[in-house]
């Protein structure tokens, strides 16, 4: 259509009812010496016809669900990745909880070789801690690996970590903990950890 553009805003106007007389009246007498104008405004009338026909088509109920259905399935690890940046603070205090667990469980299985918490009036033979008869320990008590048995006494808490304790005459002014599962470990871990942290900010 070769016409003006006026003669197109013409055509639109007229058709959506806002046409200025003056203005219809020129209109008309264009179309009647205008077959491309003429096809035009036959054309757009038809579409607006089919429009006004099908606006009391609806959608069936289930339309929505079923096209999500017919949607490709995310992969897993996009849903992950997604998670990933929109918690990212919850996703890092999870991956430093696994990590955490992970080298506890690590230091757990390293834990079984023998050590004892120096301290004096110890007697120390093979794997065996033995507070002497009539000797006084001050301060808490750790063996690793290992067995102990008090016959004195010991002002403080004794711990034995995959190891045994000799109940025997001695005293224990504290308590004694026996650890010899890898979750006990781990919360006997958590718990000296959060000691530390308060004595230093105390």
């Amino acid at each position: 259509m070769k016409c003006s553009e006026q003669m197109k805003e013409r055509i639109h106007q007229y058709l959506d009812h806002d046409i200025k007389q003056q203005d219809e009246r020129i209109l008309k007498e264009h179309l009647q010496s205008c077959a491309d104008c003429t096809q035009h405004l036959h054309e757009l009338e038809k579409s607006i016809a089919l429009v006004q026909s099908t606006s009391h088509i609806e959608a069936p109920m289930d339309f929505t669900q079923a096209i999500m259905d017919r949607l490709p399935k995310e992969k897993k690890t996009i849903g992950v990745n997604r998670w990933l940046k929109g918690h990212p603070l919850l996703a890092a205090a999870s991956l430093f909880m696994l990590l955490m667990t992970g080298s506890l469980f690590s230091s757990w299985s390293t834990d079984s070789e023998f050590s004892v918490s120096k301290q004096p009036n110890l007697v120390v033979e093979n794997n065996t801690v033995t507070v002497p008869e009539g000797e006084t320990v001050e301060g808490d008590v750790t063996v690793k690996g290992g067995t102990i048995n008090i016959e004195g006494k010991v002002e403080g808490n004794v711990t034995v970590i995959n190891g045994e304790y000799m109940a025997s005459a001695g005293q224990v002014t504290g308590d004694v903990e026996e650890i010899n599962e890898a979750f006990e470990w781990i919360w006997y871990q958590m718990k000296s950890l959060s000691r530390e942290v308060v004595a230093i900010f105390n």
